[in-house]
């Protein structure tokens, strides 16, 4: 099993900056890829971000260029939010993807209002 806590959500100015942090814990040694999803009202989970152990990453088409990835992908990943939009606002979701598995953190509230 994986254990994912997901941080620093919260409320944030469109054009501002805002930096969402996860940390895994547990059985991190089959991790290979870690990410970020996004939930918004009456709408699907979404693939925001991706990043593999070997630095490889992967982006929604809506954040390029202004959400930044980061991390080892085994036990922490990262999403710098630069010039957020107030279409932005969702549950983001902290995952995992391992061999035999992937796993969710519990998700955190991100909005984007002035």
């Amino acid at each position: 099993q994986v254990q994912l806590v997901e941080s620093g959500g919260g409320l944030v100015q469109p054009g501002g900056s805002l930096r969402l942090s996860c940390a895994a814990s547990g059985s991190i040694f089959s991790v290979y890829a870690m990410g970020w999803y996004r939930q918004a009202p009456g709408k699907q989970r979404e693939l925001v971000a991706t990043i593999t152990t070997g630095g490889s990453t992967n982006y929604a088409d809506s954040v390029r260029g202004r959400f930044t990835i980061s991390g080892n992908a085994k036990n922490t990943v990262y999403l710098q939010m630069n010039s957020p939009k107030p279409e932005d606002t969702a549950v983001y979701y902290c995952n995992a993807q391992s061999v035999v598995g992937q796993y969710w953190g519990q998700g955190i509230q991100v909005t984007v209002s002035s």
